[in-house]
């Protein structure tokens, strides 16, 4: 994708450089395959790791160390804040064709561990959103290991595709869709509650198209490949794949995020529509 030129934004927080100062998380190997089974693309569900996570809390703190960046970091930087003032500039768009005022996400990019208003967590969560202080995580080792351990192909669209899902759960909580979808889970089942956490996450990756194609009228930015190389890893995280690959077989009650087959189709679907209308996911399961 062509993304060099364009503004960057400033509502990027690069800890990188940083060692936290916070609790020590312990529990990697099976741990973090469990962690990671919840929050492929972590949504919302940041907010449901920090009793996980706090059960294997050692309870140590470190000092906090700093190094700096290294010119491969910095320009790992320019491109994600690259990608996050696209999607300012998208969402203000479609929020004021809607009259509506847009606020700006924040996006943190971290190393190894990170504190959040939603609790502690580790790298092993992969991407999230947290409603708490309305900001992405993201340690950037997530898609070197979406290529390696669950097949997906790579590419710098990828991240562009995780970034745009990540804050159409900022667009959800903007909408108050988050806050009403947790008032539905109250008193369900466990897999009635699974299934609307699923419509949730099939919309963000409606957004993530609505992102998409927008910004390939306003920035011409695609690639030939890019479109295939989101729809690869929108593939490798769907719920189906992901427990086929880590336990053999498949649950669909314990879905939470939807199958391969509905991850590409939503995230299809907004594309080629671009609009924000046509993403009700949640008729789907009624």
């Amino acid at each position: 994708m062509k993304w060099s030129g364009r503004r960057q934004s400033d509502n990027m927080e690069d800890r990188r450089g940083m060692s936290s100062g916070g609790k020590t998380i312990v529990g990697g190997g099976i741990i973090g395959i469990v962690i990671l089974l919840l929050n492929t693309f972590g949504g919302e569900n940041a907010q449901m790791l920090t009793p996980i996570l706090e059960q294997f809390n050692q309870g140590q703190s470190a000092p906090t160390e700093q190094r700096d960046l290294t010119a491969a970091e910095i320009e790992e930087g320019k491109f994600i804040k690259t990608l996050l003032a696209d999607n300012e500039d998208v969402w203000a768009k479609i929020f004021q064709e809607n009259n509506m005022q847009f606020k700006n996400p924040k996006l943190v990019l971290f190393t190894g561990a990170v504190e959040t208003a939603c609790g502690n967590a580790t790298s092993a969560s992969g991407p999230f959103y947290c409603p708490g202080d309305q900001k992405v995580y993201m340690d950037l080792a997530f898609f070197e290991e979406l290529k390696t351990r669950f097949g997906a192909q790579g590419g710098d669209f990828v991240t562009a595709y995780v970034i745009a899902h990540e804050i159409g759960h900022h667009v959800q909580t903007l909408l108050g869709t988050s806050s009403k979808m947790r008032q539905m889970q109250e008193g369900k089942s466990e897999a009635e509650a699974n299934k609307l956490s699923v419509a949730l996450e099939l919309q963000a990756d409606f957004y993530a198209g609505v992102w998409t194609h927008y910004n390939q009228q306003m920035n011409n930015f695609l690639e030939e490949g890019d479109i295939d190389e989101a729809l690869s890893a929108a593939h490798a995280v769907g719920d189906d794949a992901i427990q086929s690959k880590m336990q053999g077989h498949i649950v669909p009650e314990s879905f939470t995020h939807g199958t391969s087959a509905q991850r590409k189709a939503w995230f299809m679907k907004g594309y080629k529509s671009g609009d924000i209308n046509q993403g009700d996911t949640f008729a789907e399961i009624r």
